[in-house]
């Protein structure tokens, strides 16, 4: 038998690659010599640079860059054989990296996942992804342009200062001393949310409240991106506005499209597209993937969907292990899933699920191949 793990992480208690990790040792509880393979996946966000290196075999780097407050940290970032270099923001411009009393989305900068870009750049990338989940920012990737070489200037021609609030004075955009390594990489920007750039869905509307805004600093970041939005129609010719994903990682998704005329791709098909995973699941029985929680909204994006959707193509089964089920998730198995199975064995807390994960998975992995063992041995006709 031949199992390939393609699960996300479970957030807050397991990474991609620990999911995997449990799930090799229930399989083998039961067929001790069955082929096990683990294909981390992310949707964009945490996880992805490990989901790439470690099913493309590819190489991490570090790299300094600058905190979301504008201070020195170490990012990590990854690099594939093909020259693909891969980047998660939330490494440089991330809303772990700033202390709960320092949040403000006023001040906060994409600039160090501008400097990522550039040292990717400075490793010969022929191609960057960018995942963008887990922003601390609400600059539109004014930062990012500006490490790029982009000046953003008030009426005075004077560079605007960190975060999304000085977009406000923006008058004039000068991308002449932008890098011009950008015009020969192509850029994939890989996420798993569609909010636009401003209005009720928007950026500061929708996330601003957990980067530490307050309602009134909502209106006006809101305010912020739409004049940003209006000055890049003006001056650059290119329409940012209603994008469907603009809005993700506090506008980054929109700086990114007009000034590194990237594309926008889900999180989840990309990482799967650079894996070549069409190609890879015909080597496998049986598909094991899987993430916290599976529900209704699992079907916009998420990695099961992705999973189970090029599976069933492939017409090789699919099986969830998941932390919980929420309503609608019985819509997956529309795309690919025969079964979901959640982890919890009995009446227990959030808390007592999050800190016997590894232990919950591994004996519903060995559960499920117990089940298929049995079904071996049936004549049923």
């Amino acid at each position: 038998m031949k199992v390939l793990v393609a699960s996300d992480s479970f957030k807050g208690s397991l990474s991609s690659i620990q999911v995997g990790e449990a799930v090799t040792e229930g399989v083998k509880r039961i067929f001790p010599e069955a082929a096990v393979r683990v294909i981390p996946i992310a949707d964009g966000g945490e996880g992805t640079v490990e989901a790439l290196v470690t099913a493309g075999g590819g190489k991490y780097l570090r790299k300094m860059a600058t905190s979301p407050l504008g201070e020195p940290v170490e990012a990590v970032m990854g690099m594939l054989p093909d020259g693909t270099a891969v980047i998660e923001m939330a490494a440089a411009s991330g809303l772990p990296l700033v202390p709960l009393e320092k949040r403000n989305p006023f001040i906060t900068t994409t600039r160090g996942t501008g400097d990522l870009i550039k040292a990717a750049l400075d490793e010969g990338a022929r191609r960057i992804l960018i995942g963008i989940g887990g922003s601390a920012t609400n600059d539109g990737g004014a930062g990012m342009v500006q490490a790029l070489g982009g000046k953003l200037l008030n009426q005075d021609g004077k560079e605007l200062p960190p975060g999304g609030a000085a977009l406000a004075d923006l008058s004039k955009i000068d991308i002449s001393g932008m890098d011009i390594r950008l015009k020969n990489v192509r850029i994939t920007i890989i996420c798993d949310v569609d909010n636009p750039l401003c209005g009720p869905r928007g950026a500061s509307a929708v996330y601003g409240p957990q980067k530490g805004a307050n309602p009134e600093m909502v209106l006006f970041l809101d305010r912020c991106l739409s004049h940003y939005a209006k000055v890049i129609s003006n001056q650059l010719g290119i329409d940012i506005y209603d994008i469907p994903g603009a809005g993700a990682a506090g506008g980054l998704g929109a700086g990114l499209l007009a000034f590194t005329q990237a594309e926008l791709k889900s999180g989840t098909e990309a990482i799967l597209d650079t894996i070549k995973f069409n190609e890879m699941i015909n080597d496998y029985d049986l598909v094991i993937t899987g993430e916290g929680r599976i529900d209704g909204q699992s079907a916009f994006g998420k990695v099961p969907k992705g999973v189970g959707t090029r599976a069933q193509k492939n017409e090789k089964p699919v099986i969830a292990i998941v932390g919980s089920i929420g309503e609608g998730a019985e819509v997956m198995y529309d795309y690919g899933l025969n079964a979901i199975v959640p982890i919890v064995n009995r009446a227990m807390t959030l808390d007592e699920a999050v800190s016997d994960a590894y232990s919950l998975v591994v004996q519903t992995a060995e559960r499920i191949f117990r089940l298929l063992q049995t079904g071996k041995s049936l004549h049923i006709g």
